[in-house]
């Protein structure tokens, strides 16, 4: 509580830093009640002094109605704002929302770029994101060895969904040299996140092996 109390009046000094991290002890619930509106108030206050994190976040509640009306429009005004200043999570999101057209024209060229950027920051699921674009010539010249790139580094930090995915292409020869026991090895660690396999990771992998 005493952590909580230093913290309020450090935001209530505009401390955005503090402001953004009081608004994240409202979101989760943190030492405080949870509460959206009031993590969406403070993070409004740090963000309209620039902060990027706090842009980020505010980005989130309007993408996904945390505490506001949704709003993809101001969603995407906020990542924007974040991922100007290398943002990584601001960069996935709104490359996200140029790939589905999400409160913005849809430009898969926009959403490469984005994805991109977060990409070589090291954020593994932009970086199975942008192997998706590679794959399908979503944006950029199709070519299965840059996806299979970014898909291996993705799957090396251990995102579930770029390993079955980089499972598939070895079993399939797929911008790699095909290699069974590699697809396996993939799928195995995969299984060992010991994740629930969502539908589509499962017809992935049943796509792959009666290939």
């Amino acid at each position: 509580m005493i952590k909580i109390k230093k913290l309020i009046e450090k935001a209530r000094s505009a401390d955005v830093e503090a402001q953004n991290n009081l608004g994240n002890c409202y979101f989760y619930g943190d030492g405080v009640k949870q509460d959206y509106k009031e993590a969406f108030k403070w993070y409004q206050l740090a963000a309209e002094q620039n902060y990027a994190p706090a842009q980020c976040n505010l980005g989130l509640c309007y993408e996904f109605a945390y505490g506001v009306e949704q709003n993809y429009e101001k969603a995407v005004f906020w990542y924007k704002k974040a991922a100007e200043q290398e943002n990584i999570t601001a960069q996935c999101n709104l490359g996200y929302c140029y790939f589905y057209g999400n409160g913005i024209e849809r430009d898969y060229k926009k959403a490469v770029y984005w994805y991109k950027k977060a990409a070589e920051q090291g954020n593994a699921a932009t970086q199975c994101n942008l192997g998706d674009c590679y794959y399908y010539g979503h944006g950029v010249e199709q070519d299965f060895e840059k996806a299979a790139y970014w898909f291996e580094i993705s799957a090396e930090q251990g995102y579930t969904r770029a390993q079955i995915i980089l499972g598939n292409c070895y079993k399939l020869g797929a911008g790699v040299p095909q290699d069974n026991k590699k697809a396996k090895m993939w799928y195995d660690k995969a299984k060992e996140n010991g994740e629930e396999f969502d539908e589509e990771l499962l017809e992935l992998m049943k796509e792959a092996f009666n290939s």
